[in-house]
């Protein structure tokens, strides 16, 4: 039996389709698992999504009223924030800058002097927790949860994180 040219035409062509659409289908596949999949430095940066998560589970959290449950609750705001800091480095600060007392007030540095006396767990004064207040926390000076991420805050922004902190910042 003899093949003509119109029987060989679509044949071919229809197996060239064949071919193109499961190249076109691997290579979408393939370019839609790369953007799927985050580089390293796109893992580590929060989204926004999980930003509001990371708010709402330490929303939903219940922390001890204590030095503790203070830390381990301005963790959990720092981390949603992407303020870096550990426990140790937050507790051994709080340890030297007010013994753990959430009313410590420093009332003979040349800040008091001023007028601007240090408050809190980690001694920040008005102008400074005003600067670098996080949002989520309460806006008063002395709430030890507000005290500690306003200080890590800053401390992040000046040293590189609170556990960068040795002395007197």
């Amino acid at each position: 039996m003899a093949i003509t040219q119109t029987q060989t035409k679509p044949g071919r062509i229809t197996r060239l389709r064949k071919i193109s659409v499961a190249g076109i289908a691997t290579a979408g596949a393939a370019a839609a698992a790369l953007t799927l999949v985050p580089t390293q430095a796109q893992a580590a940066e929060p989204t926004a999504a999980s930003k509001k998560v990371s708010q709402a589970a330490a929303a939903d959290k219940n922390y001890a009223d204590n030095l503790d449950g203070w830390i381990k609750e301005s963790l959990d705001i720092m981390k949603s924030k992407g303020i870096p800091g550990s426990y140790e480095g937050l507790h051994r600060n709080i340890m030297r800058e007010s013994a753990g007392d959430p009313n410590a007030q420093n009332g003979w540095d040349v800040n008091a002097q001023n007028g601007t006396p240090s408050k809190g767990l980690l001694q920040v004064i008005q102008p400074t927790f005003d600067a670098y207040h996080v949002s989520g926390t309460p806006n008063n000076l002395t709430d030890p949860v507000a005290n500690i991420t306003a200080a890590a805050n800053y401390a992040a922004d000046k040293y590189g994180s609170i556990d960068n902190v040795d002395s007197a910042y």
